[in-house]
């Protein structure tokens, strides 16, 4: 698979090459060291949620009288860092979070190092006429209040904080609790090579000590102008009634459709692509799939053929049993990971299931009925439960309903463009991926630019610099057109 190649081959290389030094290198920084405790209020380390956004504030005072080209250096440092570290770095993430898969920890730090879009992305616009010249230009809001997540804690930051600063904002950010201490490091690093370069310190800031307290404390802060939110329903729901503008990357329980006319083998790579990827930690990832019954059996092969290793009946319910939970109380009682197996192996989910293969072995997978736990939640980890419909009606019937209006993102392998597009107008979901894995959307294996904060809930889509500014108009009255007439 193209994706595969272009993502991880390098970074296997390096892994292999330079993962014990940089282990050890993290096992020494993985924690707040006393350097770095007793360098609080530098380099973007905050401890109070007041302090963090009165130095952000004084930075984006600073970064507003510089040029653009000095937001340009300051994304560049950060690519570089990014790109450079990203195997110490992203062995510090799995140290830390201990969900995922360390390959692609360091892919996404490098990827987003490299593609996440910057100042360039920034147009200016410009009207004219017999009554004179508007230019429409996109300034920033200010202080930017971020809550990242545990399974992106330091790319989360690096894709933001390029968008963020493009557009001329500084950033604070409340990280996940267990994936501060990386993002800690990663915002450190960042802040000491703008410091050094430009002068300008804690354009990112970092809550070290983050709690839900904290978060709510910069939901509310009266110097925070805009909030950007990447997390589960209860943080989107925080900042939705915060009162403030949110940009809002919510849940999701993206559901794969497979038809009669697609190409089997491929479709069954890129959905043990999509779905392995981080050990399916990403919000866009296959977590379903619905098969058409003539084609049904012929998947389930084709899903062996590509190195996937099926579970029986008894094995699925067994792992159902250790994997999902159910939470909450009276009508809001529903099924949720639990943290033992969210985000591990797949040879980890088999064990539980009473089933021993291959470390190698990337996806696992089973029959499942449609209202099956791990349909119906977004389980994050590499099982994906297969459903056989009637046929491609049934199966856009039920692949939206699992997908619970989230409006997120759905996959569909197809020949047919007709089956393609009524898909695409059920679903309605802001990424939409045809024959090609779920990276594949974010321009990973496909076109466009990249971002890991996908605003559903708020419209956005995927975010990039121009969501991160407001609107001006500037009018000159009745002069600078002149290519007509004058009165």
């Amino acid at each position: 698979m193209q994706v595969s190649e272009t993502l991880i081959r390098t970074v296997v290389e390096q892994v292999i090459n330079q993962v014990r030094q940089s282990s050890a290198a993290a096992a020494t920084s993985s924690a707040p060291a006393a350097s770095q405790s007793s360098a609080y209020g530098r380099y973007g380390l905050f401890l109070e949620v007041d302090d963090a956004v009165r130095a952000a504030r004084a930075a984006f005072e600073e970064l507003r009288n510089r040029p653009i080209e000095h937001r340009r250096r300051i994304i560049e440092h950060i690519r570089r860092i990014s790109i450079e570290n990203a195997v110490e770095l992203g062995t510090m993430e799995m140290n830390e979070t201990k969900i995922g898969r360390l390959e692609h920890k360091i892919a996404k730090l490098q990827t987003l190092g490299e593609k996440t879009p910057g100042v360039e992305f920034l147009k200016t616009e410009c009207y004219s006429g017999d009554h004179g010249l508007a230019v429409i230009e996109h300034a920033p809001f200010g202080v930017i209040g971020a809550i990242t997540p545990v399974t992106h804690s330091l790319p989360t930051i690096t894709g933001n904080a390029v968008s963020m600063i493009a557009s001329g904002n500084a950033v604070v950010v409340n990280p996940h609790p267990s994936g501060k201490k990386v993002a800690a490091e990663g915002v450190r690093r960042f802040n000491q090579a703008i410091h050094a370069d430009l002068g300008i310190d804690n354009l990112i800031s970092l809550i070290c000590e983050p709690t839900l307290e904290t978060a709510q404390q910069l939901f509310k802060h009266r110097s925070v102008a805009l909030i950007c939110v990447t997390g589960g329903p209860a943080v989107a729901r925080a900042a939705l009634n915060s009162g403030k503008r949110a940009v809002v990357a919510g849940p999701g329980n993206p559901p794969v459709v497979v038809d009669e006319t697609a190409d089997l083998d491929r479709a069954a790579r890129c959905i043990i692509d999509g779905a392995s990827f981080d050990n399916n930690l990403l919000c866009i990832a296959e977590k379903q799939v619905f098969v058409v019954a003539s084609v049904f059996d012929a998947m389930m092969s084709a899903m062996e053929r590509a190195g996937a290793v099926r579970l029986n009946a008894p094995e699925v319910e067994r792992l159902t049993h250790a994997a999902l939970s159910k939470v909450g109380e009276g009508s809001d009682v529903h099924f949720a990971p639990k943290k033992e197996l969210l985000g591990q192996d797949a040879h980890k989910l088999a064990a539980a299931a009473g089933k021993t293969i291959d470390p190698s072995v990337l996806v696992v997978f089973g029959e499942t009925t449609k209202d099956h736990p791990f349909v119906q939640t977004e389980q994050m980890m590499p099982f994906l439960p297969f459903v056989r419909c009637r046929d491609f009606d049934e199966a856009v019937a039920l692949a939206q309903e699992s997908e619970h209006g989230y409006r997120h993102t759905s996959i569909i392998h197809s020949r047919n463009v007709s089956n393609m597009t009524k898909m695409a107008r059920a679903m309605d979901t802001t990424l939409f991926v045809k024959n090609g894995p779920c990276m594949a959307a974010l321009g990973l294996g496909g076109e466009g630019y990249l971002s890991f904060s996908i605003a559903g809930p708020t419209g956005e889509g995927v975010t990039t610099p121009l969501t991160f500014t407001r609107e001006r108009r500037c009018s000159l009255i009745d002069d600078l057109f002149i290519l007509g007439n004058p009165k």
